[in-house]
């Protein structure tokens, strides 16, 4: 392409942002003194489009069709929760006017809306993302422009049009949710230049290019999500927890246990379980290497990766695919780990229904194997630890270098919120400067609102030298 046609592609990319910006800020501003009350009725309109049984249906079907990733049943499963999970967390949030007063500290805080949100879309989640994230950006009256995968365009364009028929239904502009036509890179690029924040769920490559915008974004790191199952694990209940996180929707949560790590003394039971009660081929031997070079492919550069034609496929698929014979109900492929574990791939990041299983004796060694594949390929994301033991809890808690950690739970439902934990619900996980994020939180609707301070004075206190360096000074002098 000649440098004028390229100039000339670049300002029809700019123009269309434009447009979609102009129409943003316009319905941004029309909300924009909105009452808490006015912004919830919004919040429940929106909520109830991408929740109820007929839409979620049609947009799972729609989600599955235009990517080949994942199953209807499932996504159904995560619109449900997910959304009524962040219905759940708004319910009662304040983000109009004053939203906290310290009296001792004469610090009142005001809730402002941060603008126009650009929202970049994964393809392996198109409907749940938009939905979730939705909600908590119009919670703080805000507009949203959503960036979609190509891959699921056609899904997530779907979502926000139920979204916008929720605007409708509350006499709310429906520009306040709005997707790019045609997306692209370059068309992501000037989004992401034009907006007041971004919002990046997704690769790695689209994170960095959030934050090399010029625009405050929030981005989420790459996941690798590890369990331990240690000696007093209740066997049962963890091998049941793993296999539903990892089979569910074929693995397209980066919060799918990627790897566990298991105590020598139950490690054949729990193999044994996985593979009597959860329906797991163990690959061995030769088809290991078979499996492995199907799932690991070069490209035209002859740059090895993941191959895309595994990603959130089925197990029984994806072992078909490879030239391996399993039973056509198998829901997880499982593979015994190898050391070094830096150069065996199956310890990266598979997205795939296939987990690696790791042995290990003494806690420190298998806290050095979790710490070792957490670094390797999901540095800040997640872990989790089946045990009762509190000091293995804590000793997690004090040295992993990640910003969840989960405790006898099924790390992908857990990890972005459930009925069952306290953390907030969301499908963007920030992973801190560990994973190259700004935070460790899980991005909800507190990250998008700007507070204003507001600080009253009262009679001065200030400590005496001997109140701040008192004890130090006995310590150092004695």
């Amino acid at each position: 392409m000649s440098s004028q046609a390229v100039n000339t592609a670049a300002g029809e990319d700019q123009a269309l942002v434009a447009g979609y910006l102009e129409r943003a800020r316009a319905a941004q501003a029309a909300v924009a003194n909105y009452s808490q009350q006015e912004i919830d009725d919004v919040c429940l309109s929106v909520g109830w489009e991408v929740y109820n049984d007929d839409n979620i249906t049609e947009l799972a079907e729609c989600a599955v069709r235009a990517t080949g990733m994942g199953n209807v049943p499932d996504k159904i499963t995560k619109h449900k929760v997910k959304v009524m999970g962040v219905l759940k967390d708004i319910r009662d949030a304040k983000t109009v006017g004053l939203v906290e007063r310290d009296e001792a500290r004469g610090i009142s805080k005001y809730a402002k809306p941060v603008g126009v949100v650009g929202a970049l879309l994964p393809v392996t989640n198109p409907t749940a993302t938009p939905a979730s994230n939705g909600l908590g950006i119009l919670k703080g009256r805000n507009a949203v422009v959503f960036a979609p995968h190509p891959r699921g365009a056609e899904a997530s364009a779907l979502a926000v049009e139920y979204m916008r028929r929720g605007l409708r239904r509350v006499g709310a502009p429906e520009d306040l949710v709005q997707i790019v036509a045609e997306p692209s890179i370059e068309r992501t690029a000037e989004l992401m230049r034009q907006v007041d924040l971004v919002v990046a769920t997704g690769g790695g490559p689209m994170v960095k290019a959030a934050y090399s915008s010029g625009t405050p974004a929030y981005g989420v790191g790459p996941g690798n999500s590890v369990q331990i199952i240690a000696e007093d694990a209740d066997v049962a209940d963890a091998v049941k927890k793993v296999a539903l996180s990892k089979a569910f929707d074929y693995a397209t949560s980066c919060s799918s246990e990627n790897s566990i790590i298991v105590h020598h003394s139950i490690y054949d039971e729990v193999v044994a379980r996985f593979r009597e009660h959860e329906k797991t081929y163990l690959v061995q031997g030769a088809e290991r290497e078979t499996l492995g070079a199907w799932m690991w492919r070069a490209n035209k550069q002859g740059v090895v990766g993941l191959n895309p034609e595994i990603i959130a496929r089925s197990a029984s698929r994806i072992a078909s695919d490879a030239g391996l014979s399993v039973p056509e109900d198998t829901r997880i492929l499982l593979v015994e780990g190898r050391e070094p574990l830096e150069e065996d791939y199956f310890a990266g990041e598979k997205i795939s229904p296939v987990l690696t299983i790791y042995r290990y004796r003494e806690f420190s060694e298998g806290v050095d194997t979790l710490t070792r594949l957490t670094d390797h390929a999901g540095t800040g994301h997640s872990c989790g630890i089946h045990t009762y033991k509190r000091e293995y809890i804590e000793h997690l808690g004090e040295v992993m270098r990640t910003s969840r950690i989960m405790v006898r739970q099924a790390q992908a439902p857990a990890n972005g919120g459930n009925f069952f934990n306290g953390m907030p619900s969301t499908v963007t996980l920030g992973c801190g400067t560990w994973g190259g994020n700004i935070t460790t939180e899980n991005i909800h609707w507190k990250h998008f609102i700007n507070l204003t301070w507001v600080s009253e004075p009262f009679e001065p206190v200030r400590p005496s030298d001997e109140e701040i360096w008192g004890e130090f000074w006995k310590r150092y002098e004695a």
